[in-house]
């Protein structure tokens, strides 16, 4: 991993709240876990190489671990998380790009899915706390943490690409639509979650939401 950084200027793009940190060096992004966090990133590097040739995502460049930590090297794909100041001005441009990244991932084959992937991740748990999990609407592929962050687009406010894979699986389209809509009301201020299932082109669906959100609090 040292030799991405050698001579260069590495900056912090982000920290997890588990204590992991994402950094950018020219068009690398450099994530780094230490083992304390329980995030396996050799899980999210075989996820990336699955997903990679059939949807914008980034490429692995390396992987590499030790007794303290994990590091996982990717290419960074154009675009930039559908956050921050200039993206609230815009919010309207946003929410429908990230509508269409989930429309794009949801619309990849899911044939050639590792079927013991799907039973992984915290969109597989069934928590008796829940009650019975509502019948699945729609079987899709899930990014498994559809936040506006992990959305990135361009400067006209074009839908480019996702990032962050660790959690994808097969499952229920309302995984991605509740996390994704849930959001929204901290990346852009509260009242925008209807403008999103609207540009994807569905009604919202409260049970399903709900449920989803609660599972994904569970995980989180």
């Amino acid at each position: 991993m040292h030799e991405f950084a050698a001579g260069g200027n590495v900056t912090l793009s982000w920290r997890n709240i588990r204590g992991g940190l994402t950094f950018q060096f020219a068009d690398r992004f450099i994530k780094w876990n230490p083992r304390s966090t329980g995030i396996d990133l050799d899980h999210e590097r075989q996820r990336l190489e699955w997903i990679a040739p059939r949807h914008r995502a980034p490429r692995v460049v390396e992987f590499g671990q030790d007794d303290a930590s994990q590091w996982l090297i990717t290419i960074a794909l154009p675009g930039a998380g559908a956050v921050g100041d200039h993206w609230r001005a815009r919010s309207r441009d946003a929410i429908r790009a990230i509508a269409k990244g989930l429309q794009a991932i949801h619309s990849v084959a899911i044939d050639e899915f590792p079927p013991e992937w799907a039973a992984q991740g915290w969109v597989a748990q069934r928590p008796e706390s829940l009650g019975t999990p509502p019948l699945v609407d729609k079987t899709v592929l899930v990014h498994g943490d559809a936040c506006a962050p992990n959305t990135l687009i361009n400067d006209v406010g074009e839908w480019v690409g996702h990032v962050d894979f660790g959690d994808l699986t097969v499952g229920d389209r309302w995984a991605d639509l509740a996390i994704a809509s849930m959001s929204l009301d901290r990346n852009f201020g509260e009242g925008h979650q209807h403008e999103l299932f609207e540009a994807y082109g569905i009604e919202p669906d409260q049970e399903r939401i709900r449920y989803y959100r609660g599972l994904y609090r569970l995980a989180s």
